[in-house]
């Protein structure tokens, strides 16, 4: 009984880790998956389960800092570099123009995406959906209750656990194919590009700023801090794994489409084609999907923006404050905007990835400086072990980051 007990609390502790996972599964996964389905089938499901496993182990990391610190990685950092001005200010510079002009870009595809799916089920017009999602992103933010928020999102991964592993599982896959793709890494002709893009979608920087401030929100004030810390391995996992799943679902699903001649741009175009296998109701399951993932990632990307921010400048990371909403909601209202008028924020969003490009490596060697700084961390800092870990997916984000930052100017 008492081993059941352990294992029952460990899941009703679940919340953080669903916020990250609800985080880096926005339209931009669930349309990435689709043609990886779509165009290489199976081949590429071993990207998704490194970068599911790679994620997992920077996102412990970063909440074991929020754990320890009770601050977020934002304002570690701050505090890592305090006695070095020219490294305080680039470090500043960069956390400012990625989490706060790069989210504001990618969140107009966010809340585009969302609107996209209530589209499909319901009709009506783009704009109006628009504004809707903007309002429930904006209102949960408002509220300034981390349970809540907590809450919705838990509920949003669970939902989207549902619609796309169900799908998944009727459209009735070779599991033998499936299996060999997720464990026998295979880059297919032209398929680098994809390759690169399924881990760029799961392991992203912004993520590691939230994790490791609402991880200092859940359980930066317990006493325990081993125990909190198991709590929180348990939270990561769990959810991020589940997260992991859920992109290898949309994956299995699309490849129903493999070499059938389909021309598949988006998710959104997946849903009719997949009509003739699951019937009427795949477009409200896909539907249901990507409306899931566009909301979750609209409510996250502005309170990320806010967290590293705040931290990096300094200033309280607190949901009440003023300067906090006034961050969230200017991420917020930018990306609503540009998805209201229906512009293509194409030239927002290379500059986006651009600045990305570098902030993923340079996150991740940050996390690691702080990780492994004593005096923050005292006994909780990294092992031989972990640090190996740590630098092998870093040395992977160096190559991804290097990627997206040629591709966005177009040199590659």
């Amino acid at each position: 009984m008492e081993d059941r007990k352990t294992l029952w609390q460990k899941i009703a502790s679940i919340g953080p880790g669903a916020i990250v996972a609800a985080a880096f599964i926005g339209p931009g996964t669930v349309t990435t998956c689709t043609l990886a389905g779509v165009n290489y089938k199976y081949t590429l499901l071993w990207a998704l389960l490194f970068s599911t496993i790679a994620t997992i182990i920077l996102q412990e990391m970063s909440a074991r800092i929020g754990i320890v610190a009770n601050k977020g990685l934002g304002s570690t950092i701050r505090e890592t570099f305090e006695e070095n001005p020219t490294a305080k200010i680039v470090v500043i510079a960069l956390v400012i123009a990625a989490l706060g002009i790069g989210n504001s870009a990618f969140q107009s595809g966010n809340i585009s995406g969302a609107s996209m799916g209530l589209q499909v089920i319901l009709g009506g017009s783009k704009q109006v959906w628009v504004v809707l999602i903007a309002l429930i992103a904006g209102f949960l933010l408002w509220t300034s209750s981390y349970k809540l928020i907590e809450k919705v999102l838990v509920g949003i991964v669970i939902m989207m656990s549902i619609v796309f592993v169900a799908t998944a599982v009727v459209i009735s896959p070779n599991w033998g194919e499936v299996f060999r793709g997720i464990f026998v890494p295979t880059i297919p002709p032209g398929a680098l590009i994809v390759t690169l893009g399924l881990i760029g979608t799961t392991v992203v920087p912004y993520n590691l700023y939230l994790h490791s401030s609402i991880t200092a929100e859940r359980w930066g004030s317990y006493k325990d801090k081993r125990e909190a810390i198991s709590e929180s391995r348990a939270d990561t996992m769990l959810s991020i794994g589940l997260g992991g799943i859920i992109s290898m679902a949309i994956i299995i699903t699309s490849s129903s489409m493999f070499s059938t001649g389909v021309q598949i741009k988006t998710a959104a175009d997946m849903a009719s084609q997949l009509e003739p296998l699951l019937g009427p109701w795949a477009k409200w399951f896909f539907a249901i999907g990507l409306f899931c993932a566009g909301i979750s990632s609209a409510i996250t990307a502005p309170m990320a923006a806010a967290y590293a921010i705040t931290g990096v400048l300094g200033l309280k990371s607190d949901l009440k404050e003023r300067h906090f909403r006034i961050i969230w909601l200017l991420v917020l209202l930018i990306g609503a905007t540009v998805a209201f008028l229906g512009a293509n924020p194409v030239q927002v969003i290379v500059f986006a990835q651009a600045v990305n490009g570098v902030l993923l490596p340079i996150s991740a060697i940050l996390l690691l400086v702080v990780i492994n700084n004593q005096k923050i961390m005292k006994e909780f800092a990294n092992t031989t072990v972990s640090n190996i870990l740590g630098y092998f997916v870093v040395v992977v984000t160096v190559i991804l980051g290097l990627r997206m930052f040629l591709t966005a100017l177009k040199i590659i």
